[in-house]
């Protein structure tokens, strides 16, 4: 395994060489590394933007390498704090997404009957603002009640990329209530 490891190297840290280098380190690297990312993400195409993540840093950052640990070392380590970066930004999205919801829930249930008549046309109208993607995964959570995982099958996205797409969503429509809905 060192001599390809100083090959890449050499290849990386030669101008001509960088996407030859890049690409024989994702040749040699990338399984070992997309299961380690896979086991911590449980979920293939956040493992997938991980491992993607993982090269552009090490590509990036080849320079810094000390040269006193393994070239797969150096990238298990990259690969392993993007994931827990993106295991991180999860949490605080799906926390924000609780709150967001809850806020949402609230700001209708405070209305009377005919208010409520009202902020459901708005909500309409705000629903109808968003973007396609925005749309479709908050009407399938959101009034379908459906999971990540079951919209994930649906629309062939990622669970991460649906989070964030409802996510933002929800952000949308609470700001438009809000501008549209003055007591």
């Amino acid at each position: 395994m060192k001599e390809i490891d100083e090959e890449i190297l050499a290849l990386m840290l030669h101008k001509r060489g960088h996407e030859k280098g890049l690409r024989l380190m994702m040749d040699t690297y990338q399984s070992r590394l997309y299961w380690h990312i896979k086991r911590l993400m449980d979920d293939h195409a956040l493992a997938q933007d991980v491992l993607q993540d993982t090269f552009i840093k090490a590509y990036q950052n080849i320079e810094k390498f000390k040269k006193e640990s393994q070239l797969y070392t150096w990238l298990y380590r990259i690969a392993t704090n993007e994931s827990l970066q993106q295991l991180n930004k999860m949490k605080k999205l799906q926390k924000a997404d609780e709150n967001a919801e809850y806020h949402l829930m609230n700001l209708v249930a405070e209305t009377n009957e005919s208010d409520s008549i009202e902020i459901l046309e708005i909500l309409e109208k705000a629903i109808q603002t968003l973007p396609e993607k925005q749309k479709l995964v908050f009407m399938m959570r959101y009034y379908d009640e459906l999971s990540y995982e079951d919209i994930s099958q649906i629309v062939d996205m990622s669970v991460g990329t649906l989070k964030t797409n409802y996510h933002y969503a929800k952000q949308k429509i609470e700001e438009y209530i809000k501008t549209n809905h003055q007591d």
